[in-house]
């Protein structure tokens, strides 16, 4: 019975590092979020106002539940503060609902506080306290909401609808209490929304997102100053400088980049995504491997495409220089260097013949035998003796048998001296030396001028049409090559 497979546990050195790089990949996880809490905190401060999301398209508020404090705490790291005007509006109705309560709708002092609202709202309209804050748009659904309240028709004056509604003549003890409920439900609200933000030296708003986050940016410069110091120790090859290139992706962790723009601290998505996958907390493998392949198929055609073509216009552009002479030169003056003491030329040119001489010859002995025969039967034709020969009477198939055994006894006169000369050492070796002079002779003789450029004309042209060629067949299907690639793989690892 096998014995079972022992547990592979981590070393507890390995196990240290892990826990360590965990700690690290949250905490960079935890900055990350407060960066994006950061960057949305402005767009999105009415949702954390009143944990009210406004679901799209079917126009109904989602209530959330949630700290209420939240813009307490945040808003001043934004330099948000409430907007003056706008406060001394929602002090104004709520003072007026306090003398309507202890005084009554017809008292004097509530006739003078709603004379202030209506001047009030005059002000809000004219003057659009929203507009530092950006906020317009929540201007006009105040003055939209009032119209169709007053009138039921959008296309009315904002102005009119206000002072309309501040007055007796529309307020009664009868309506008073939902009437100052339907506003304190629908305009306070939107009302509520509206804040101040101081600008500061630099003339851009107030950002004191730095009191937050440097702690992190300490924190993580100190790791990245001793990973890297490690490693550099670690590896003799590598110096410190060449450590820190090698861990790059970390520097947007504790670089300031909300200094000059702060979308830019999304750029910390980078190293939080290969600190969790080192942490082996998130498996961004298959994710990698998708992306890096879609790439890669995406320009793997046009990338082959530019190599041939740039490999073949060097050659084209050496062979114009005339290079081909040189190689040429080359080839038959310079010493040839030995690796394995075998003769090369020699043996390739010995096993061609052999080849051709058991193989060849025998296959293709009909073709030659007809090929000679009518070449003879030519010769002879034009001889005066042979066609005396073949009108004598009873000598018609004379010439033609006569020509039959003169092939046959030719090719098997051929065929049997190669096969002696090959059987021969002697011959061997005369072979053998045939061929290398023949070679030289060849490279000597193809370097005249005239042979030379007719030589790279027609390899320029050759060159030219596998280029044409090549592009023309190129246009591999990225995905098909995808696939190719993908099933490959599986039957390796099943390998």
């Amino acid at each position: 019975m096998a014995s079972p497979r022992p547990v592979l546990r981590p070393s507890p050195s390995r196990r240290k590092n892990l826990w360590f790089e965990r700690l690290m990949a949250l905490l960079a996880t935890a900055n990350f979020g407060l960066v994006l809490f950061d960057l949305s905190y402005v767009p999105w401060r009415d949702f954390w106002l009143r944990g009210t999301f406004q679901l799209p398209l079917v126009n109904f508020p989602l209530q959330v539940p949630m700290p209420r404090q939240i813009t307490q705490w945040y808003d001043p790291i934004k330099g948000i503060e409430p907007h003056r005007d706008t406060q001394d509006y929602l002090q104004a109705v709520q003072q007026l609902e306090q003398q309507v309560v202890q005084q009554g709708l017809n008292s004097p002092e509530v006739q003078r506080s709603l004379a202030n609202l209506r001047d009030l709202s005059v002000e809000m309209i004219d003057t659009n306290p929203f507009a530092l804050a950006n906020k317009s748009g929540t201007l006009e659904k105040i003055k939209n909401r009032m119209r169709d309240r007053m009138f039921g028709d959008r296309r009315e004056s904002a102005r009119q609808a206000f002072q309309r509604f501040w007055s007796t003549d529309y307020l009664t003890p009868a309506n008073w209490q939902q009437e100052i409920g339907w506003f304190n439900r629908t305009v306070t609200p939107l009302i509520q929304t509206n804040y101040y933000r101081s600008i500061g030296e630099s003339g851009d708003f107030t950002n004191n997102f730095g009191v937050i986050d440097t702690p992190f940016a300490l924190l993580f410069l100190l790791e990245f100053l001793a990973r890297t110091f490690y490693l550099s120790r670690r590896y003799r090859s590598l110096s410190w400088r060449d450590a820190m290139l090698w861990r790059w992706y970390d520097i947007p962790l504790f670089l300031p980049l909300w200094l000059f723009f702060p979308p830019l601290e999304l750029l910390r998505a980078i190293p939080v995504a290969v600190r969790l996958h080192q942490a082996e907390l998130v498996d961004l493998e298959r994710v990698r491997n998708q992306a890096t392949q879609q790439f890669v198929s995406s320009i793997a055609d046009e990338l082959t495409e530019v190599v041939v073509v740039q490999v073949i216009d060097q050659a084209q552009a050496a062979i114009q220089r005339g290079e081909v002479s040189r190689w040429l030169s080359q080839a038959v003056n310079q010493p040839r260097v030995d690796l394995n003491n075998t003769d090369e030329v020699a043996a390739i040119s010995t096993l061609l013949v052999r080849l051709t001489v058991y193989e060849v010859l025998p296959k293709i002995q009909p073709d030659i035998t007809a090929l000679l025969t009518h070449n003879l039967e030519g010769i002879l034709n034009q001889s005066p003796a042979y066609q005396a020969l073949k009108n004598l009477p009873g000598a018609a198939n004379i010439p033609i048998q006569l020509t039959d055994r003169l092939v046959a006894e030719a090719i098997q006169l051929l065929q049997t001296t190669l096969t002696n000369l090959l059987s021969d050492t002697a011959g061997a070796e005369l072979s053998g030396r045939l061929a290398q002079n023949f070679a030289q002779t060849l490279g000597s003789e193809v370097q005249d001028q005239r042979a030379l450029q007719q030589i790279q004309a027609l390899l320029t042209d050759l060159l030219e049409e596998v280029k044409l060629g090549f592009v023309a067949q190129a246009g591999t299907n990225p995905e098909a090559l995808l696939e190719e690639t993908r099933q490959l793989r599986q039957i390796a690892r099943r390998g």
